[in-house]
């Protein structure tokens, strides 16, 4: 070996151990050091932990709101249906029957409408049918806005499709048209 290499290798063991902690040192210094390691490592363990709770309060979390608005996928395919059902009784009024046949067809479809918008709201799932109320863009999708209604402006003045809400998230918005102008009486703002 020439001398490059054995100056190049730690020369006790010494060398080794952290530098605050040495042998040397007097054992105020060490007890120190020491002290100062054992908080950094509490510290440590103390983000771990804090750490570890909420990855499993996040887990809890999404597992929840899984279990929740899991049927939300199923639910909007559903909707197409309800709507249909809503047209078929609009189509001809009970009134307007011109038999018993055509009333008692009538009658089987209204009461396939009322069970399916009744297991809706048993899992959650909230009709919006905001005619008379003011628009609101986190639920209501305007269509159109119609003048001379003798509405405020901005209240819902006709609803052309449903909404629906699932929980308190929004699954389809209602499709509506809004009043423009305001009421003689009332000037728009």
């Amino acid at each position: 070996m020439d001398d490059k290499d054995e100056s190049a290798m730690p020369a006790n063991d010494a060398a080794a151990e952290p530098e605050e902690v040495r042998e040397s040192d007097s054992p105020e210094a060490r007890i120190a050091a020491l002290e100062a390691e054992v908080a950094e490592q509490k510290d440590r363990a103390l983000r771990a932990l804090a750490e570890a709770e909420n990855t499993r309060r996040r887990a809890e979390r999404d597992r929840a709101d899984a279990q929740k608005y899991a049927v939300s996928g199923f639910a909007r395919d559903l909707l197409g249906a309800a709507d249909n059902l809503r047209r078929a009784l609009d189509s001809l009024p009970m009134a307007e029957a011109p038999d018993d046949r055509t009333r008692s067809l009538l009658e089987g479809v209204a009461a396939t409408e009322r069970e399916l918008l009744s297991a809706f709201e048993r899992n959650g799932l909230k009709r919006i049918d905001p005619k008379g109320e003011k628009f609101d863009h986190n639920f209501h999708q305007a269509i159109f806005e119609a003048e001379n209604t003798g509405q405020a402006a901005g209240t819902v003045v006709e609803v052309l499709q449903p909404g629906y809400v699932l929980h308190d998230r929004l699954l389809r918005p209602a499709m509506v048209g809004v009043a423009k102008g305001g009421t003689a009486a009332e000037p728009a703002n």
